[in-house]
């Protein structure tokens, strides 16, 4: 399909994907974006509240969503940050470390199924072509007044 868009294809395929595990999230009364939070927050130390924002690319809003349904189910709790007085600290439960085990699960079945099926120089492509795709949008080369295109 010469008419497919760059952006159209990694939209596309994102959509596929997230599609898969919420489906899959599905089995374990879940959604994608609790796994990916699960994910996000280090199992041992807690993860700063204001840093999974960041991490995970999200808005504030959207995430205080999530963590108070996680909260909800049993997954976190959150802690004083001992470092920072205001701050607080997100710590996965026991069972919140259960299905963050389920979510890690998930990922590596399907990156395992993808690597059974692209070869090594494949994947190596694209991970060279996503590292441009951000280094040109980090250096604001794509809608920066100075840029010009072929």
């Amino acid at each position: 399909m010469k008419d497919v868009t760059i952006d159209y294809a990694l939209r596309a395929t994102w959509q596929a994907v997230a599609r898969m595990y919420n489906e899959e999230a599905k089995n374990f009364d879940s959604t994608m974006a609790v796994g990916f939070t699960l994910l996000s927050i280090d199992p041992k130390t807690g993860t700063p509240s204001t840093a999974l924002g960041p991490k995970m690319g999200m808005e504030a809003t959207s995430l205080s969503r999530i963590l108070k349904s996680m909260e909800e189910k049993g997954l976190i709790e959150r802690k004083p940050n001992p470092n920072d007085g205001r701050g607080v600290l997100i710590h996965l439960t026991d069972f919140g470390l259960e299905k963050r085990g389920d979510s890690k699960s998930a990922v590596l079945r399907f990156n395992e199924v993808v690597k059974d099926h692209v070869s090594k120089e494949q994947l190596d492509s694209f991970f060279e072509v996503m590292d441009a795709i951000n280094q040109l949008i980090a250096e604001k080369k794509i809608y920066s007044r100075n840029t010009t295109t072929n």
